[in-house]
């Protein structure tokens, strides 16, 4: 699965999320070597984090 980043890196201090693509730094570092179910899990939350991001 193709990795989400968007080349907009900058980590969120309240969540922990990337504010480009919604990942912690945990998966960032994680994604090439995670499992494709992993990858999909968190895929799917992607969407979710980044409009919570959006409204703070």
């Amino acid at each position: 699965m193709k990795s989400p980043c968007i080349d907009e890196c900058g980590f969120d201090r309240r969540t922990g999320w990337c504010k480009g693509c919604g990942r912690t730094v945990q998966e960032v570092r994680g994604w090439r070597k995670a499992q494709p179910h992993q990858l999909r899990k968190i895929s799917a939350e992607l969407p979710r984090r980044l409009a919570k991001l959006e409204r703070t």
